[in-house]
C-alpha cells in the first residue's frame, strides 16, 4: 500500500511540474559568472544575478544584473507568454524579441546592425544556462548558403540562490 501511495504522489508531482510554464520553473533569484569570449578566446568575466518574478499568470519580471565594478548594468525586461510555446521579451521602447520554447529551452534569433544574435535560456539539472552568440555575415559572393562567423559568445551557468 505504501508503494502505491508513493507512486501516486510521484506521478502527481511530476504531472504538476510538467504543467508549470518555463518561466514558472525559473521563479527566483539566480547567480553565476558570465564568461565572455571574443575570437574564440576568453576575454572577460562578470558576476550576474537573474531575477524572475511573476506579475500575473502570463507575465514575469525578467531582470538581469551585471555586477561589474567597472561597468555595472541592469536589463530590467518583461517576459510575456503569447502562446503555449511562444514568449516575448519586452525590452521597452517598442523593442520586443520573440522566443520559442522547445523542451526545457527558450530560443531567440535577432539582428542588430547587421550582426546576427542567438540567445537561449536552458533549465538543466537545477541550473539556468543563459547564452548569447553573435556573428557577422560572411561576404562571399555567389554563395548559395549565407554563413555567419561567430565573433562573440557570452555564457553563464546560473544557480538558484532563493525563490521569490
Amino acid at each position: 500500500m505504501r508503494s502505491l501511495i508513493f507512486c501516486f504522489v510521484l506521478l502527481f508531482s511530476t504531472q504538476s511540474q510538467a504543467q508549470n510554464t518555463f518561466p514558472e520553473q525559473c521563479i527566483g533569484v539566480w547567480e553565476g559568472t558570465m564568461y565572455i569570449y571574443g575570437g574564440g578566446l576568453l576575454r572577460d568575466s562578470v558576476r550576474v544575478r537573474h531575477t524572475v518574478k511573476p506579475i500575473d499568470k502570463i507575465i514575469w519580471t525578467w531582470k538581469t544584473e551585471y555586477l561589474s565594478e567597472k561597468l555595472p548594468m541592469t536589463k530590467d525586461y518583461i517576459l510575456r507568454q503569447q502562446e503555449p510555446s511562444i514568449y516575448v521579451v519586452d525590452e521597452g521602447q517598442n523593442i520586443t524579441i520573440p522566443m520559442r520554447q522547445a523542451g526545457n529551452k527558450l530560443y531567440s534569433v535577432f539582428e542588430v546592425q547587421d550582426i546576427l544574435l542567438t540567445s537561449s535560456y536552458e533549465l538543466s539539472n537545477g541550473q539556468l544556462i543563459f547564452e548569447v552568440i553573435s556573428g557577422k555575415k560572411n561576404s562571399e559572393a555567389n554563395a548559395q548558403v549565407g554563413t555567419y562567423l561567430i565573433n562573440a559568445v557570452q555564457r553563464v551557468i546560473l544557480k538558484r540562490k532563493h525563490n521569490e
